[in-house]
């Protein structure tokens, strides 16, 4: 993924091994992973616990969300902000899960909307905590209710840079601004 021409396919093929790894019975995902694959992971800004919920989660789900399609468009969403707004470097601040929104916040009565606004935005910077997914099944029952890619949501939010009317407006219509 050090290649920019191959990441995504680098991406995919680690995805197929580690969901096998993970189908195998071995779920130490620190385990899956050389040093080449770890800088691979690195140089998009990707966690290796970020890398192994996905994985988690594309194996309970049994060929629904999330897909290793979605995992590589989610992926290559926080690619491009961490080389373009983040010029590469990582981000060495935390959002601990105590500091994201209440799962009843509301925001103009829609509830869960303030809690995935700011997971989102931990995403992007690469600040997830650990224990912290997006795309989780909360956020996949947000975003599906709502007819919204988790993919597009990234890139409103980054896009909307903190302006939550605009991204209120894209959750209410679909409708990119």
């Amino acid at each position: 993924m050090s290649d920019a021409y191959e990441w995504a396919a680098r991406f995919g093929e680690m995805f197929v091994s580690c969901c096998d790894e993970y189908e195998e019975g071995n779920t130490d995902y620190e385990a899956w992973f050389d040093e080449e694959d770890l800088a691979n992971l690195k140089a998009i800004g990707c966690k290796p616990r970020e890398f192994f919920d996905f994985v988690e989660d594309c194996c309970a789900a049994e060929g629904l969300e999330p897909t290793p399609e979605s995992a590589l468009l989610i992926a290559a969403a926080r690619r491009d902000y961490f080389l373009i707004e983040q010029k590469g470097q990582t981000s060495s601040h935390v959002v601990p899960p105590s500091e994201l929104p209440a799962k009843t916040a509301e925001l103009d009565g829609i509830p869960w909307l303030p809690r995935i606004i700011a997971k989102a935005e931990a995403k992007l910077r690469g600040e997830m905590d650990p224990d912290t997914m997006y795309f989780c099944g909360g956020d996949r029952a947000f975003l599906s209710r709502h007819h919204l890619h988790p993919a597009d949501f990234l890139r409103v939010v980054w896009a909307a840079k903190g302006d939550t009317a605009r991204i209120l407006e894209f959750v209410k219509t679909g409708k990119f601004f």
